[in-house]
């Protein structure tokens, strides 16, 4: 697989996926006219994303470093991997099925892109399913195996939020310039 399709290396999107970038950096994504709405929400929710991750860290960390109750801090950490994997998931099928088909139509030159994006979908797949491992077997450790579950989760998550941080800024640098040169809600 060539490291333009391989989440674990790629560095970014190449250039000619990103020329609306050019016409549309991030520095004025907000400013635009057709950014509230769809746009907001979506880089809400990649938001959401971003923070669950950060704070099953820090509550796998807490644990590692015995900082708080152990019990309650697994079960934060579980209920946070529940929110991810299901809240996760959801988007990704939303957009495989729903904005990917209709942004390559308003912008079939950019197909290669959203190939790139669907390959992600299915390599997070894998990284999901070890995340919910992961978790299960720190909320069903015994006390005696808890940090070295903590310690496992906690590795876990530092790699996939890595990978998940790759796909979704190559998403938003994607999609959020179709959306605003298509007026914001295009989809509706």
């Amino acid at each position: 697989m060539s490291e333009l399709f391989d989440l674990e290396v790629r560095t970014g999107l190449p250039d000619a996926l990103r020329v609306l970038l050019n016409d549309y950096p991030r520095d004025v994504w907000d400013s635009q006219a057709g950014f509230d709405g769809l746009i907001r929400f979506w880089l809400e929710r990649h938001l959401l994303f971003r923070n669950l991750l950060a704070l099953m860290q820090e509550s796998t960390q807490s644990i590692l470093d015995r900082q708080g109750d152990p019990l309650r801090l697994t079960r934060a950490t579980g209920r946070q991997a529940q929110i991810l994997l299901t809240q996760l998931h959801g988007h990704h099928q939303i957009e495989d099925h729903q904005y990917f088909p209709r942004l390559t139509a308003l912008e079939p030159g950019l197909q290669r892109g959203f190939d790139i994006l669907d390959l992600d979908h299915h390599a997070l797949d894998g990284h999901l399913n070890a995340l919910a491992e992961a978790t299960n077997r720190l909320l069903l450790a015994e006390p005696i195996r808890q940090n070295d579950r903590a310690g496992a989760l906690n590795a876990t998550l530092a790699g996939f939020a890595g990978f998940l941080d790759r796909h979704l800024v190559d998403e938003e640098d994607l999609v959020v310039p179709i959306l605003l040169k298509h007026g914001g809600d295009p989809m509706i």
